[in-house]
């Protein structure tokens, strides 16, 4: 999708696609043009979008022709990136490639994310699998090591940054699983909406977390986490990539004002699902009356609005499926006053308790 002077901003892309013969879904076209990122360029076959007669178009390129030549696709160079190394990055050009429209003409933003909608699911819920991974690793050495004549879980000054960190994760793997719930019964309307908001939310949220998550796990186990033979280095690279693939977080926050926009009724499931929940919580109740006030006016609050669905989304999720002193300490924090632009600034929480619904999970 991605070309250089286009980004995210996928009509001022400038590949082009042209009909052999007739137009329309289906028919073969041949593709010409530049793209600045293209994963897996091993792949047998891909999605891509270029400018036809009729608009921004998708169209299916396989790796060959017809005839069993090779497609006219040309790799200029692998990317040098961050991290994800094991999974190649390039930059392609098309000279002539044979391809096939997929969709109409003019539609191909939208069809091709009906496919990056799986992938932001994927990294929705890949996120709180890396916030898993990097949570696990604290656990095993705040458990293991001693400092002070106690292990370092105990301690006064860790346990309350152990704890918020099992809180991100507990939040982030429910908001995951529920869009993956909401995937599953497409079929039905309501889930539908709910997997059309949430998944830009999901992918929003989680994914802007993780890095902090990981930066905090190498900070609560210490040098041996800055260590390349840990695992902790890999996850730290790993995390910031998530909230870049398939889109930024902008694209998300304005990927959901156009889901208000177009289907305002999409927010109406969500809202049902944290209702029973805020009647119990007076500070999950203050931010659905929130929510219900800013969704009438979505490009005015953007990223304060995806936050506020996110975290009352998560809260709900926990009340209904977490055990008490895990779904109240994530409410009394994220939803109340108190909590500081990093982790370990709890207070007065079962501290034990909720590392322990940690080391369960």
């Amino acid at each position: 999708m991605t070309e250089k002077h286009g980004g995210s901003d996928l009509r001022a892309n400038i590949t082009v696609a042209r009909p052999v013969g007739r137009r329309g879904p289906g028919e073969t076209y041949l593709v010409n043009g530049h793209k600045w990122f293209a994963s897996v360029p091993m792949a047998d076959c891909f999605l891509t979008v270029a400018q036809t007669e009729g608009g921004v178009s998708c169209l299916f390129i396989p790796r060959r022709r017809a005839d069993g030549s090779l497609n006219g696709i040309t790799v200029k160079r692998l990317k040098d990136k961050l991290g994800n190394r094991a999974n190649a990055s390039s930059e392609i050009e098309y000279h002539d490639a044979e391809a096939v429209l997929v969709g109409e003409e003019g539609r191909g933003v939208r069809t091709i994310l009906l496919s990056a909608e799986y992938t932001r699911l994927d990294f929705a819920v890949g996120s709180a699998g890396l916030m898993r991974a990097a949570l696990s690793q604290a656990l095993h050495h705040n458990d293991h090591r001693t400092a002070f004549g106690a292990p370092l879980a105990q301690l006064p000054i860790q346990a309350p940054v152990l704890a918020d960190l099992v809180l991100e994760w507990a939040g982030a793997a429910h908001l995951g699983f529920r869009v993956a719930r909401a995937e599953d019964a497409h079929d039905d309307v309501s889930e539908r909406l709910v997997s059309r908001l949430l998944t830009p939310v999901a992918k929003f949220w989680n994914c802007r977390r993780v890095a902090g998550v990981t930066e905090e796990v190498i900070q609560s186990i210490g040098g041996n986490a800055y260590i390349e033979e840990h695992d902790c280095p890999r996850y730290y690279r790993e995390a910031p990539l998530n909230a870049i693939w398939e889109g930024t977080s902008n694209m998300m926050v304005m990927d959901v004002g156009r889901v208000l926009a177009r289907e305002p009724k999409a927010v109406e499931p969500v809202i049902d699902e944290i209702r029973p929940a805020a009647d119990e919580h007076p500070l999950l109740a203050a931010a659905l009356a929130e929510i219900e006030e800013l969704v009438a006016d979505p490009e005015d609050t953007a990223r304060y609005l995806v936050t506020r669905i996110a975290l009352a989304t998560q809260a709900a999720l926990l009340v209904r499926e977490a055990p008490t002193v895990v779904a109240e300490a994530f409410i009394a924090s994220r939803l109340g006053g108190g909590w500081g632009p990093g982790y370990g600034t709890l207070r007065g929480l079962d501290f034990p308790a909720i590392i322990d619904y940690g080391r369960l999970g």
